[in-house]
């Protein structure tokens, strides 16, 4: 037997083989059928329901279909089968498969008396005795309905796989950091004031290049702060100041005293050096409090959240990734407070600690901003749906009227981990108390407004502040996205590993990942006594 399915998928032929047996008579309600008509009828209700669920079933669960296999059949069923067609499948199959109660349900028996397979549901079929229409329609959605719970489960389980993995610290990089912090203690070398006091002035000397870097992973400001000299045209004007926190800054400062970027300028701080941050009242660290108390309370932990059975997938994804460490790390909070922790400064690049760089920086200070504040790439000119397709309504919550009549839904959103920052246009605006003004709302409003990062609070903060720079300057999401064109990313300024799968981690994706390891020394006596390895 065999199956013939126009390009158009609306007309199906079924052309018969051998040994069908045309004569036999099953009772569908007060009719008779053939059983060659009923036979035929089912066999292609079977095969087009087995399509609509492999069409259908994971990007429903993703939550990018609006319907269930069940309800997809209901709407395609008509089309692709056309009124002659139609009339060949016994309406009680229908009436079962629309009904919306659950008289037809059968999950509430064991799963093994529900069919696990096609196979099993044909052979289901032919152990009884006189198989009729309704029989073989409750079988089948009983069938469907457990494999979308399974592909529902399975989904769920890989999100929080996901979410434990790219949220957990790898043994090496604790590793790392511990043997650091030993040699702090134990070795001057590892102690050296970074800058040395000759180079001091340069730290506030407008004719270098400024980079900033917040960061408590070692190797990955290791990475960025080693790529980002070793491609640089004029590494002898190059300042990085590496900010972290009190209990990475042993180990960070031993890193740097140790392994040093010479002729480039190395800055090691951390925030309770800074006499503002020790001192004064500090808003994010308020926020991040009430933040953190507020998503206990209402979200329940990751348990809570894998534990809801009536949220799709991708909204339970969401809430995962939003109560990941980094989105309650003040590492990310901090750029904007970069006027207040470089009051010297005029123009500064800030680069995240999950990227790589490519290629020379130094035409960054070269783009006239245009009196803006913010230079940085937009993404929502690009076609794959993690990244380049993003715009405000991707962030911010429309449906709340704070946000719907302050902004616009469609306006493009720009990328955070490489940015041109004008710390002196900076200053003449209220970007920073906005910032603050609305964390403190989305607190009020049950974090309602948005539900993860510093992104959505930094897009409304910088809004008509923002120049757009070239795209070629900051390359994102190869974090999320295996098939990365690895010409593309090769030729990009910067690379940044923007989501789950880190370049530090297990989940990395190979190949990108060795855009990454290409400048960790995997010689360093550190680097091998912590196994930390290329692949």
């Amino acid at each position: 037997m065999q199956l013939h399915i126009s390009p158009s998928l609306r007309h199906v032929t079924v052309l018969p083989g051998k040994g069908v047996r045309e004569f036999i008579k099953v009772k569908v309600g007060s009719r008779k059928l053939s059983y060659r008509m009923v036979f035929y009828s089912i066999l292609f209700f079977t095969f087009l329901l087995r399509f609509v669920f492999v069409l259908t079933a994971v990007d429903t669960i993703d939550g990018h279909s609006k319907c269930t296999t069940i309800d997809c059949l209901k709407k395609l069923g008509p089309s692709m089968l056309g009124k002659n067609l139609r009339s060949t499948v016994p309406e009680v199959i229908y009436q079962v498969l629309e009904d919306p109660s659950s008289k037809y349900d059968t999950s509430e028996g064991s799963e093994s008396d529900i069919p696990q397979t096609l196979e099993d549901f044909v052979s289901s079929l032919k152990g009884s005795n006189r198989p009729d229409a309704k029989t073989f329609a409750i079988k089948l959605k009983s069938m469907v309905t457990l494999l979308e719970q399974r592909t529902r489960k399975a989904k769920i389980q890989e999100y929080l796989y996901r979410h434990v993995a790219s949220s957990s610290i790898p043994k090496q990089l604790h590793c790392l950091a511990l043997r650091l912090a030993n040699e702090h203690a134990t070795n001057a070398a590892a102690r050296l004031q970074l800058p040395s006091p000759e180079l001091v002035p340069t730290l506030v000397n407008n004719s270098y290049f400024h980079f900033v870097l917040a960061s408590d992973n070692i190797l990955a400001a290791s990475v960025v702060a080693t790529s980002l000299v070793y491609n640089s045209l004029h590494p002898d004007m190059v300042v990085v100041h590496i900010i972290t926190d009190r209990k990475t800054y042993s180990p960070m400062q031993a890193w740097f005293s140790l392994h040093p970027l010479t002729p480039a300028v190395i800055e090691v701080k951390a925030l309770h050096h800074f006499d503002w941050f020790a001192k004064g009242k500090v808003p994010v660290l308020e926020a991040m409090e009430k933040d953190q108390r507020a998503r206990a309370q209402f979200r329940g932990g990751s348990s809570a959240i894998v534990a809801n059975n009536t949220e799709k997938p991708y909204v339970i994804a969401a809430k995962l990734q939003a109560m990941s460490p980094k989105y309650h790390s003040l590492m990310n909070h901090v750029r904007i407070y970069l006027p207040e922790m470089f009051p010297s400064l005029n123009k500064v690049v800030f680069l995240d600690d999950d990227l790589v760089v490519q290629s020379d920086l130094s035409p960054l200070w070269d783009i006239d901003m245009n009196g803006k504040v913010n230079g940085a790439v937009e993404t929502c000119n690009g076609g794959d749906k993690f990244v380049m397709s993003k715009r405000f309504k991707s962030y911010l919550n429309f449906s709340h009227p704070l946000i719907s009549k302050n902004f616009n839904a469609n306006e493009c959103a720009w990328a955070y981990g490489m940015n041109i920052f004008d710390l002196e246009a900076w200053r003449n605006t209220n970007i920073s108390q906005n910032y603050h003004h609305w964390l403190e709302e989305n607190l009020k409003s049950d974090l309602s407004l948005w539900q993860l990062g510093t992104l959505p609070p930094g897009l409304i903060a910088f809004h008509g502040y923002v120049h757009t720079i070239d795209p070629y300057w900051h390359m994102l999401g190869l974090g999320y996205q295996e098939n990365t064109s690895i010409p593309s990313a090769q030729s990009a300024a910067v690379i940044h590993f923007n989501g789950r799968a880190k370049p530090w981690l297990d989940i990395a994706f190979p190949e990108l990942r060795a855009l990454w390891t290409k400048y960790v020394d995997f010689s360093d006596k550190f680097i091998k006594s912590c196994h930390i390895r290329a692949s």
